[in-house]
């Protein structure tokens, strides 16, 4: 039996040296993660630039960075994209401290726990930025919602024009 091994996901042919976390400067909880984060000793340099500006878009031109100041996205220098919970878990695993835990949450139900965390840290943002929730339907573009009459939902974004999330 024949295996094919994909090249540009292969760790060892492409390691990840240095991280890019693109955050919300307007946002407390955000900037309060960052101080966080610029304290804790990394095994990988964590370099952080302000979502949604001018040095953001010229570094990432081909980013939507419309949606980098709806959640935590961080570019790895070999290119790599992490949004969400991904980009979370991939900082954790930059620090020396926390890289077990950061292992933990890629399990399938590590990434349930971190998927739940980050929805909240989102709500929580939204009711601090000026529209509070109000108890209504919650949804973000990566699928996940919340609904007060039916819970947690997940729905798989569309493929309209071609265009697919992979991650």
């Amino acid at each position: 039996m024949a295996t094919t091994a994909v090249h540009d996901r292969d760790a060892a042919r492409v390691p990840v040296r240095g991280l890019t976390v693109l955050y919300d400067a307007q946002c407390s909880l955000c900037r309060f993660l960052r101080e966080w984060l610029e304290r804790q000793r990394q095994l990988v340099p964590l370099e952080f630039v302000a979502a949604g500006s001018e040095e953001a878009r010229r570094r990432f031109p081909s980013l939507d960075h419309r949606a980098t100041l709806d959640e935590i996205t961080v570019v790895g220098d070999s290119g790599q994209v992490y949004r969400s919970s991904a980009a979370w878990i991939v900082c954790l695993w930059a620090l020396r401290e926390y890289r077990r835990l950061a292992h933990r949450l890629s399990t399938p139900a590590g990434a349930r726990v971190a998927r739940g965390v980050v929805l909240a840290a989102a709500k929580w943002r939204e009711t601090r930025g000026g529209g509070a929730w109000g108890g209504r339907a919650y949804r973000t573009g990566d699928g996940w919602g919340y609904d007060p009459q039916y819970g947690w939902t997940y729905s798989p974004p569309s493929c309209d024009g071609g265009a697919c999330p992979t991650g």
